[in-house]
């Protein structure tokens, strides 16, 4: 049974202080601090959350302490609150991410880019980032948001059009479709399951026309019901050497210079480069999204939302820790012969 504790923010109204900090949104709460003990502090954003249903996103030092304070919201506000998780591989570091990180991180940009173009939400979101997740270059918004769309049930489009379209945004061709961020094609049936939805669907088309729409059981392939329409979002968040002109990537990747690499590692490199360029992502393709990938989770956040750090000065050190690590970890490989 999960933990239910709306009925208590309105307790807080009554506060002289709680008062105050309403009256000052929203230009002079800018820049602001608020002073409030640890254990309140799920209570005020909450309460805060409620009272002005905007979008929040929530930034904390470590990411420990931010998937706790999500738990804990998700209990004071009844919202479903997501936490943005940070990679598992440092920058410069090659190491094989577990894809259910990257589909999350999918799935909350996803949600940031729908609420900022309207889609009705029973709900403004409510996001937790920890210092590491946020300092991790991901797509630009512009790229992400174009690359989301809607397929409706009468919709005239060639399957083969869908296929290349999905395959550019992320999306592996697999036999069976069981897990998000794949597809399969069998004659006039594809089936797609986006990372933004619980269920695969199934479409079903009459030539070029898609005659139906249905969710299904991975499991034992029941259907779940027919729907009007499907929204598919990225299945990735590297797209640019997916999406991206030729002439575009051979620049980016033509910058990296191999002459101090040993000759294991320039192979390497070398192999996948030409991968990249064409339209292939590597099997650690995470590790070349610092050439493409320039924006942050703060750009996904629409004008109205509200950006809370808890503790400033203490994301400040874990974000000058992380780049501390990081460079040292640069000079190592190059020193190794291992990095460009």
């Amino acid at each position: 049974m999960t933990l239910n504790l709306t009925r208590l923010l309105g307790l807080i109204e009554s506060m002289p202080a709680f008062a105050r900090l309403q009256a000052s949104w929203p230009h002079k709460v800018r820049g602001r601090g608020v002073i409030s003990l640890d254990a309140a502090k799920p209570y005020l954003i909450a309460a805060l959350y409620r009272h002005w249903r905007r979008p929040v996103l929530v930034v904390t030092a470590q990411p420990e302490h931010g998937k706790k304070l999500s738990e804990q919201l998700s209990a004071w506000t009844g919202a479903d609150v997501r936490t943005f998780p940070e990679p598992d591989a440092l920058p410069y570091e090659r190491l094989t991410s577990d894809p259910t990180t990257e589909l999350e991180r999918v799935k909350v940009l996803s949600m940031m880019v729908g609420e900022g173009k309207g889609v009705e939400t029973e709900k403004p979101f409510l996001v937790v980032a920890s210092a590491p997740a946020l300092m991790t270059k991901t797509a630009s918004f512009q790229d992400f948001a174009a690359a989301c769309s809607e397929i409706k049930v009468g919709m005239d489009i060639e399957p083969y059009r869908l296929l290349r379209g999905w395959a550019d945004i992320g999306y592996q061709t697999e036999g069976v479709v069981e897990v998000p961020g794949t597809m399969s094609h069998r004659g006039g049936i594809i089936d797609v399951f986006p990372p933004t939805s619980e269920l695969p669907a199934r479409l079903e088309f009459f030539g070029n026309t898609v005659e139906s729409i249905r969710f299904f059981d991975p499991e034992n392939q029941r259907s779940r019901g027919e729907r009007e329409s499907i929204s598919v979002t990225p299945a990735a968040e590297l797209l640019a050497p997916l999406q991206g002109k030729k002439s575009e990537l051979e620049n980016a990747l033509n910058s990296l210079d191999l002459a101090n690499l040993n000759t294991e590692i320039r192979e390497q490199y070398e192999q996948e480069i030409a991968m990249l360029l064409e339209g292939q992502a590597p099997h650690n393709s995470r590790f070349y999204s610092a050439l493409f990938n320039q924006d942050s989770l703060i750009d996904y956040l629409p004008k109205d939302a509200l950006l809370l750090l808890d503790e400033p000065q203490s994301i400040e050190q874990a974000m000058e820790e992380l780049h501390g690590e990081a460079e040292q970890m640069r000079a190592e490989k190059r020193e190794r012969g291992e990095l460009p």
